[in-house]
Parts: structure tokens; C-alpha cells; sequence
């Protein structure tokens, strides 16, 4: 019982100690300084309504319409392909699977040499090709520019567009062929 009341006698002095007034100039100076001291906060800015505008473009295509993404019809747009003419043999591949490996000038006429399923074909302005309705427009020394018939990509309408595609001469050896066809 002793050490308890030692204990609480030690700790009611070092209280008493902290209470009095030793301290008396550094609260004054506290209280000198804290007198100057405001707090400024700034005056909240005034809210301004923004101005209504009105959008007027009833008679305008809509922005986010899929339309915007097609491409735009061109003359010859909505033509349907000929599903009765007979098809042409380089009409079996796609496109991509086809080779221009190289060009024939015979009787004032350019013929395109393309490659196809281990065959080599003479094919000329006119004939057709792919799996797109390609029909080819012109035969260059280079390339031989098609131009391909598909549908709506949008899938809205049963249109048809013109596509125009084109494939380039390949350079480097060609594997042997069988015959070369008409």
C-alpha cells in the first residue's frame, strides 16, 4: 500500500509542476500571436448558368449513324451481280489466293498471267475472278486493277458496292507449272 500511495504522491507533483506558473511567458506569447492570426478564406466564385444552345440539324445525317462508316456509293452503285453468266474458273478462289506472275502483249491486247491452284491463266480486261464478283478493269505492266462487287457492309440494305482491289506483279521465281489455260 505504500508503493501505491509513493506512486500516486510522484505523479500529483510532476501535475503540479506542469500546472503553476513557470510557464507564464510562453503562454502570453502563444496568446500574443494567436491574437494576429485570422483565418482568410477566399470568397466562394459566383456560379454563371452556361447559355443554352439549341441543335437545330433535323435535315443533317446523324453523326454516330453507321452510315458514316461505309464507304460512298460510287457511280455503279446498286448494281447486282449477273448470277445467271456462267463462271469463269478463277472465280473458284479468293482473291487473296491469287498470283499475277506476269503480263503477255499479243495483237495490241495486254493479258495478265495469274497463277491459281497449280494452273496459270491468260485473263484480259472483261473476264472475271475471285469470290466477290471481281471483274477485271485493267491490265497493266504491273498490276491488273479489279473491281468487286459485295454487299451493304452494314447489312441495312441489299445494296451493292463497288470495291475496287488490285493485284500487284510478284516478284521471284514461280514454282513449274502444268499449262497455261484461256
Amino acid at each position: 500500500m505504500t508503493r501505491r500511495m509513493l506512486a500516486a504522491a510522484t505523479v500529483s507533483a510532476f501535475l503540479a509542476a506542469c500546472g503553476g506558473e513557470e510557464h507564464k511567458d510562453m503562454k502570453q506569447w502563444m496568446q500574443d500571436a494567436a491574437r494576429d492570426m485570422r483565418g482568410r478564406v477566399p470568397p466562394l466564385p459566383e456560379i454563371r448558368p452556361f447559355p443554352i444552345v439549341s441543335y437545330d440539324a433535323n435535315d443533317l445525317q446523324e453523326p454516330f449513324s453507321p452510315a458514316k462508316a461505309l464507304p460512298e456509293k460510287r457511280a455503279g452503285a446498286g448494281a447486282q451481280p449477273d448470277f445467271d453468266r456462267p463462271k469463269e474458273p478463277l472465280e473458284a478462289y479468293p482473291l487473296e489466293s491469287l498470283q499475277m506472275v506476269g503480263v503477255v502483249r499479243r495483237g495490241g491486247a495486254m493479258y495478265a498471267l495469274i497463277q491459281a491452284g497449280g494452273m496459270v491463266y491468260q485473263v484480259k480486261a472483261g473476264n472475271h475472278l475471285g469470290q466477290s464478283f471481281g471483274m477485271i478493269t485493267a491490265v497493266k505492266e504491273a498490276e491488273v486493277q479489279i473491281k468487286e462487287l459485295v454487299q451493304d457492309p452494314s447489312g441495312q440494305t441489299a445494296d451493292w458496292i463497288e470495291r475496287p482491289a488490285t493485284l500487284q506483279l510478284q516478284e521471284g521465281p514461280v514454282e513449274p507449272q502444268k499449262e497455261a489455260k484461256k
